[in-house]
């Protein structure tokens, strides 16, 4: 991983935990040794904890490169925060996804692109990158996915 995807990483850990504390949410970071988790967030009684991976974009594409480890890893209580940074004066965005619906869309995406021709005709070589996609904002700004409100 290039310094620069590492920065843009680190950045969108930033970003979201200022965005759920603005929020009024409690967002704690994690250690970077940290399985699956980036952020383990709370509402402010204590009722309600969530675990949060975030996955960082520096385009406009609304596309995020995933292992095949995601595919199995998921609970109701883990979501993925896709961030997709944007100019230095402009707001980030924030697609907000269940981790069941990140591994169900990722599976199947993979799968469908096992059995589609290559470009010159050839089967597609299995690769432990995946992608998921948020093309038509489906997740744009759900933060009331993560039932802390």
């Amino acid at each position: 991983m290039s310094t620069t995807s590492l920065l843009a990483g680190v950045a969108g850990e930033y970003f979201v935990a200022a965005e759920l504390s603005r929020r009024g949410y409690i967002a704690s970071i994690t250690l970077r040794n940290t399985k699956g988790i980036d952020i383990v967030a709370t509402n402010s009684a204590a009722t309600r904890t969530v675990a949060i991976q975030c996955k960082t974009s520096r385009n406009e594409g609304k596309h995020w490169i995933l292992r095949d480890k995601s595919e199995d890893f998921f609970s109701d209580a883990h979501f993925y925060v896709f961030v997709c940074l944007r100019g230095e004066l402009e707001r980030p965005s924030y697609h907000i996804v269940p981790s069941k619906t990140v591994a169900a869309t990722i599976k199947k995406s993979h799968g469908d692109w096992l059995k589609s021709p290559g470009r010159a005709g050839q089967a597609h070589k299995n690769t432990s990158m995946r992608k998921f996609a948020d093309k038509d904002d489906e997740y744009l700004e759900r933060w009331d996915l993560l039932g802390l409100a």
